[in-house]
């Protein structure tokens, strides 16, 4: 195997000195021969090889009747900080380094960021091999609008800074994806429920690629009872966007004077009260110097 550093003769008779960089490949959420072609090579010919779990990654190598050609290494979340000085030295010498995890796309709610972020500041090369992501595959079937989309990785497990977090939803125009696990998804759904509106649409994707995929799509209250009995699998949850609201001028125009009267600024008042849509900042502005005038 070729040190990734070593000079590599062109066929124009000059040389160039390859340099190291960072591999980011996707792998497969459930069915081995989503596989990429790119993947099989790049098992083969890394120097280095850090995996989320390495019984995992030979696993996959033995599925895609491939070798891991380099050095086999664990980076998992409890020693991300720890293994990231150690790769950066090894691609900054001249080694490329390949990173997977365990299903999906590294650094998308699992280990990678570190890595990425040390090697940017390093100014070393990261690369990505593209292939499986339950988000956008979630995005893709669950009948809803995806040309905005957010990420909002897992939900957070504690119920009171679920319902603060679900709170945030409340205007979002996005369709929101995330991440939960099945034995939570009773109780964040039915929190959701309360939160956003029983007539919320969503899709709960479970298993997606696998043997046992399934898609359920419906209102909140229709997946909270499905829900409640338990469910088994990887979990990605997609979420509509929030319809905007339609909004009382006169009411807005109070509420701006009650923020001024606190303390704010009359345009960043204007800006709060119309954040979650419903009416134009403009608008309420001109409303506000309309009904002062009237005064």
């Amino acid at each position: 195997m070729m040190n990734s550093r070593e000079a590599v003769d062109m066929s124009d008779g000059h040389t160039i000195e390859a340099v190291g960089r960072l591999v980011l490949a996707a792998t497969p959420m459930g069915r081995v021969d989503d596989a990429s072609p790119r993947l099989r090579a790049a098992l083969t010919s890394a120097d280095i090889v850090a995996a989320e779990d390495t019984r995992r990654a030979r696993n996959l190598a033995a599925a895609l009747d491939v070798g891991i050609g380099g050095s086999l290494v664990s980076y998992y979340d409890q020693v991300e900080a720890a293994r990231t000085p150690a790769l950066v030295d090894a691609i900054a010498a001249g080694s490329t380094v390949l990173l997977i995890t365990d299903a999906g796309m590294p650094s998308v709610s699992d280990p990678g960021f570190k890595l990425v972020a040390a090697c940017a500041d390093a100014g070393l090369r990261v690369t990505c091999l593209p292939g499986p992501s339950a988000v956008t595959t979630a995005l893709a079937v669950s009948a809803l609008p995806s040309e905005r989309f957010c990420f909002d990785g897992f939900a957070p497990r504690r119920a009171g800074a679920r319902r603060e977090w679900l709170t945030t939803l409340l205007d979002q125009p996005r369709t929101t994806v995330f991440f939960e696990s099945p034995h939570r998804l009773a109780d964040t759904l039915a929190d959701a429920t309360e939160v956003l509106g029983r007539d919320r649409r969503a899709a709960v994707c479970r298993e997606l690629t696998k043997t046992y995929e399934e898609v359920r799509r419906g209102t909140l209250a229709e997946l909270a009872d499905w829900a409640a009995d338990g469910v088994k699998g990887e979990i990605t949850v997609v979420l509509a966007g929030a319809t905007p609201r339609v909004r009382d001028m006169a009411d807005l125009v109070e509420e701006v004077e009650q923020l001024v009267a606190d303390g704010v600024r009359l345009k960043e008042a204007c800006q709060e009260v119309t954040r979650g849509g419903g009416a134009s900042r403009r608008d309420v502005y001109q409303a506000v110097l309309a009904r002062r005038q009237e005064s």
